[in-house]
């Protein structure tokens, strides 16, 4: 979706990837004992979403449009927004009706939540919902070195899998409360099937007969690797490193049909190409295989070479979307919510169809995955003869070839048009902003702030992800990022007439005032969700839209130019994912401690916007905030 993500959102209200934590710095794994049904006993014992107060939220909104309208626009909807909750007026309706359903449901919001913002969302999935993640670069770069770590990867993800499984997962917690872990049971064996005008997900881990196999897929062909023994252990990385083995053998030749680039289209193209698909029964059986299958590997060929400089955000594209047709964009299938890819050149990561989840427990299944693959491998394999990995088959009929040449045309255009640059920001990290008592990842935001005014001399409606999991399915709230804090701090910056002694004091202010709608956010006390839900209650009792949502201050706040996301991990890695406007950046980062990952898109076909001149500008603004800091010795206090 918006990855959270996509542009939806401005259709209903919300924004894009990927829900990450904050603060994350908070969010302690605590380890678990195995217990019976401990997961279900956890997950009851988590509240249910609250319903904010409805003049909480019609106030909070108004502030938030205070540095994003013009002044007249804003009190034109100030009086919208009054009559909306005025006495026994339409809001109050609505309010005792969304406090009805979050009486009756586990969570109000997460049903409609993945209807639409992801399923009902009819832009491809590639780019506009499902983020990239990119690994540091390892350290092979033939056949055999990617087949020995795509080996060890996979012998990781199911000692993660084992956890699951097993119901041992550790519980996190986010300031000394649990956090919900539905998400974890939802990422393996999954998959988003296309439809005609709405999308489903299967979840095959939740049946009788759960999947022992994966997908392999290897010059746009696919395979099933069977990774248990009879005796239901898992293969071992070098029984794994064998099947594979064999799996690039048996697909040397690469004159096939790249049937995978058909999840790369329009959700109504692909939803219509799927029924001609599977009317063959060869077709469906395949297709079955590969959604029933517990994730999808894709062993890529090597990358176009390019200077170092550009290295990572070359892997980003090759993450997000595979780099066209003549690359790898047909050596996936984008609809599998799990899809790892290992490159003959070292160049690996992962993408992931936002679905189901958020970053978070991606993020903590490949920091556990790259921390097996360094660990040297103690298990014996058996001396067993192992069953020749299945290669799928696919019968293309002339009518299925057009689709197929279609796919392949839009994803191309798709390709060149988005522009994405990787950075790594080395001056500094969350050292410098905590060793001035700072939140880093607002610290980073009013930055964020600062580069955007600096380009264009306004602000502008920003998303980034706060994640609701202290609620029983909790998904995602926005954190709106710019305030009136914000751009009182971001207007002063470049003004000689202000004393730096003021600079401080308004950054102090704008940091202070991010952090206190972060917490806001993740205690369900934000304004979009709510807003949302209320919009939600008017459609599904047949009442006429409210005025306050057709309001063009409305559709200004969910026009987000700059779709934000806080993607903590250990690994050394940046998640990545596209703009959410055509008009727009998608901005991403990981910070570690003395450095900071950045992923900037934004599209070709926009002459307003530009990514490199955005990570730029970011850069600038980091270095000139510490600057001021340091040379103001109030700062130091």
């Amino acid at each position: 979706m918006w990855g959270i993500c996509s542009r939806t959102m401005v259709k209903v209200g919300m924004a894009k990837p990927c829900g990450l934590l904050k603060p994350c710095h908070l969010v302690k794994p605590v380890s678990a004992t195995r217990v019976s049904g401990r997961y279900l006993t956890h997950q009851k014992g988590l509240p249910g979403l609250p319903v904010p107060p409805l003049q909480q939220t019609c106030e909070r909104y108004i502030a938030a449009l205070e540095p994003i309208v013009e002044v007249d626009e804003l009190k034109q909807t100030k009086e919208l927004v009054d009559e909306f909750q005025r006495t026994g007026g339409v809001g109050e309706r609505l309010q005792r009706g969304l406090e009805k359903r979050a009486r009756n449901t586990e969570n109000w919001l997460s049903q409609w939540w993945v209807q639409l913002a992801y399923l009902e969302y009819r832009l491809p999935v590639v780019v506009h919902s499902s983020p990239g993640l990119v690994l540091p670069r390892m350290n092979f770069s033939d056949k055999k070195g990617q087949m020995r770590f795509a080996a060890k990867l996979i012998a990781g993800v199911l000692d993660f899998k084992t956890m699951i499984d097993n119901e041992s997962l550790p519980v996190e917690y986010l300031g000394g409360k649990p956090l919900c872990m539905n998400q974890y049971y939802e990422v393996l064996s999954s998959c988003r099937i296309p439809g005609l005008k709405r999308d489903s997900i299967v979840n095959h881990a939740k049946s009788s007969r759960p999947p022992k196999h994966i997908t392999v897929v290897h010059n746009f062909q696919f395979f099933v690797l069977d990774v248990y023994n009879s005796d239901g252990t898992p293969l071992t990385a070098d029984q794994l490193y064998i099947q594979l083995e064999r799996i690039c053998s048996a697909s040397l030749q690469s004159q096939v049909e790249p049937v995978g680039i058909l999840t790369t289209q329009h959700r109504d193209s692909w939803g219509k190409a799927y029924v001609n698909l599977i009317k063959d029964k060869t077709n469906k059986e395949s297709v079955s295989a590969i959604q029933r299958s517990i994730f999808l590997l894709c062993l890529d060929g090597a990358m176009p070479r390019v200077s170092n400089d550009m290295y990572r955000s070359c892997a980003a594209v090759q993450m997000l979307h595979g780099g066209g047709s003549q690359w790898n964009s047909g050596n996936r299938w984008f609809d599998k919510t799990l899809q790892f890819i290992v490159g003959e050149d070292g160049t690996c990561g992962a993408n992931y169809e936002h679905a189901p989840a958020e970053g978070p427990p991606i993020v903590a299944l490949i920091d556990h995955v790259v921390e097996y693959t360094r660990k040297p491998e103690m298990t014996r394999s058996p001396m067993v003869p192992l069953p020749m990995p299945k290669k799928l088959h696919f019968n293309i009929t002339p009518e299925l070839k057009k689709d197929i040449e279609e796919a392949k045309s839009s994803m191309n255009t798709l390709a060149q048009d988005l522009d994405m640059r990787v950075i790594v920001f080395g001056h500094f990290g969350k050292n410098v902003p905590k060793s001035h008592k700072m939140s880093p990842d607002a610290f980073i935001q009013i930055a964020l702030q600062l580069a955007y005014y600096r380009m264009y001399q306004r602000c502008c409606a920003t998303y980034e992800s706060a994640s609701l999991r202290m609620f029983r399915l909790g998904r995602t709230d926005t954190i709106r990022s710019a305030s009136s804090a914000s751009a009182a701090f971001v207007k002063a910056f470049d003004d000689p007439s202000k004393q730096n002694t003021e600079k401080v004091d308004l950054m102090v202010k704008a940091v202070t005032a991010h952090r206190a709608y972060t917490n806001m956010a993740i205690s369900g006390q934000a304004i979009d969700r709510h807003l949302l839900g209320l919009k939600m209650i008017a459609v599904e009792e047949n009442l006429s839209i409210p005025d306050v949502f057709t309001d063009a201050a409305y559709a200004k706040a969910l026009h987000y130019q700059l779709s934000t996301s806080q993607v903590p991990s250990k690994t050394d890695c940046v998640m990545c994912f596209g703009p959410v406007v055509s008009n727009g950046y998608g901005v991403c980062y990981n910070p570690m401690n003395d450095h900071i990952n950045f992923a900037v898109s934004s599209f070709n076909t926009c002459t307003e916007t530009n990514a490199t001149h955005l990570a730029q500008a970011m850069e600038e603004a980091l270095l000139d905030m510490r600057t001021l800091l340091d040379q103001t010795p109030r700062a130091k206090l």
